[in-house]
């Protein structure tokens, strides 16, 4: 009896641990050790850059233990105000969530055209025209209140779509390569924008500067209570949640993954490959669009050269660490969404240079591309993650 329970609890064991020793998990804790391997180089670039430091160095032999405690102060005061910027109160995590929302988006334009074997450097290009759309339908057309709002959003996908799809059409008719022709659509769509706002259809009357009219408030997004939070954050987990769907759930989502993971193979099964490029790079443009219309409807209100900011080049970076998955692209946008917001509270408390945060991010991108590394420093074979799931499950 002993014996047939314990096998009983071995297999069940087995069954339960079975689900988490799936490929994604391994996935997320490489990424999660990669943030933290980020952490330490961090750690150790406020170490050698803070002047208390290295003058507690220059008597290392005599006194050893101030350079230790001088090291721990400055990393822990550092992280701390990171973290206190980033989630300190409210309006911190407020802060946070803004700066996330559009990099939700973008990533997932970037996580979608991943899938189906296109790698999509124009969410930025994509971004900018979306809120060239939404946009001029913000402050140009009058509509009441709701209205308003559902158009110009509709006109921010729609531009990124139009976009979008332009390189989709160009890889199925023509075999233009997507990273070329959406690097250039980048500069194509930032100059387009640039000119426009210096003309009468998009200038605002009696300015100088490029900056367009302010949307109406009926084109506005609702704010939450007195923050810059807006409703743009739910449309970008509805988002998401639509990717996921759309990956996992329908027909055209198998089509996108079957052509990602051999086109030929896929076109011998009979899918239409030119297709499905037409089709994955219209949603991820507008994906794409979707942010800008977030940022000229929700943040910034008028339009402006700087209206995209880099969060286009940022989606590539949080769909890298999201691996490709709608649900891991929302936790790396809140993620570096954090890391934004922290860092200005970072600086203005300990005097780090805002430029750790763009360290920060780059070191968990290089990490992320290369998980054999982090794989080597922790010290991990995917038997002996097998056996530590399936024990600590047990």
């Amino acid at each position: 009896m002993a014996e047939a329970s314990r096998s009983d609890s071995m297999r069940g064991g087995g069954r339960a641990a079975g689900g988490l020793n799936r490929p994604w998990v391994r996935e997320l804790i490489v990424s999660a050790l990669a943030v933290v391997l980020a952490l330490v180089v961090g750690a150790l670039l406020i170490i050698v850059s803070d002047p208390n430091v290295t003058g507690a160095f220059g008597y290392f032999f005599a006194r050893p233990m101030d350079t230790v405690s001088a090291a721990a102060t400055a990393v822990g005061d550092t992280y701390r105000a990171l973290f206190l910027g980033a989630f300190g109160g409210k309006h911190q995590i407020a802060e946070t969530l803004v700066a996330a929302t559009p990099l939700i988006c973008t990533g997932l334009a970037v996580t979608l055209a991943f899938r189906t074997g296109l790698f999509n450097i124009g969410a930025q290009g994509q971004l900018i025209a979306g809120a060239l759309f939404a946009g001029w339908v913000g402050f140009a057309v009058h509509l009441p209140p709701v209205l308003h709002v559902v158009v110009a959003l509709v006109a921010g996908v729609v531009g990124g779509a139009l976009w979008g799809g332009i390189v989709g059409l160009l890889k199925a008719r023509t075999g233009a390569h997507e990273v070329i022709s959406t690097i250039m659509g980048n500069y194509v769509a930032l100059y387009a924008l640039t000119w426009l706002l210096t003309t009468s259809w998009l200038q605002r009357p009696g300015r100088n500067e490029p900056i367009s009219p302010v949307v109406d408030e009926t084109a506005q997004f609702p704010r939450f209570g007195d923050t810059r939070l807006h409703l743009g954050l739910l449309v970008a987990l509805a988002a998401a949640g639509f990717v996921w769907w759309l990956l996992s759930r329908s027909t055209l989502g198998f089509q996108l993954r079957a052509v990602g993971a051999n086109p030929d193979a896929a076109r011998t099964a009979g899918m239409n490959v030119g297709r499905a490029y037409v089709l994955a790079m219209l949603i991820a443009g507008g994906l794409a669009g979707l942010a800008g219309a977030q940022q000229v409807l929700g943040t910034d209100l008028p339009l402006t050269n700087g209206i995209a900011g880099s969060f286009g080049f940022d989606g590539i970076t949080v769909a890298l660490l999201g691996r490709g998955s709608p649900i891991g692209t929302v936790y790396a946008a809140l993620l570096f969404g954090a890391l934004n917001a922290g860092g200005n509270e970072m600086q203005a408390a300990t005097g780090t240079p805002l430029t750790l945060v763009t360290v920060l991010q780059a070191v968990i991108v290089v990490l992320v591309a290369a998980p054999a590394l982090v794989r080597t420093v922790f010290r991990i074979r995917a038997e002996r993650a097998d056996a530590v799931l399936a024990k600590g499950w047990n």
